[in-house]
């Protein structure tokens, strides 16, 4: 029983590595495309805020 346990978590642990691997760059890419929070306040971000803040005070 304890060394098929042993196998067990060792093909979970290597599941878990590759799954790690895979996610990692793709997470890291997501996180330094995020620049700003929320809309850009500039150019038509600029407008579509203020049309939609204009249109929550009706």
């Amino acid at each position: 029983m304890p060394i098929a346990l042993l196998s067990g978590f060792a093909i979970s642990l290597r599941i878990l590595v590759l799954t790690v691997m895979m996610v990692a760059p793709l997470a890291a890419v997501s996180f330094a495309g995020n620049g700003g929070l929320g809309i850009g306040k500039q150019g038509a971000g600029l407008v579509l805020f203020v049309t939609l803040q204009r249109q929550s005070m009706i």
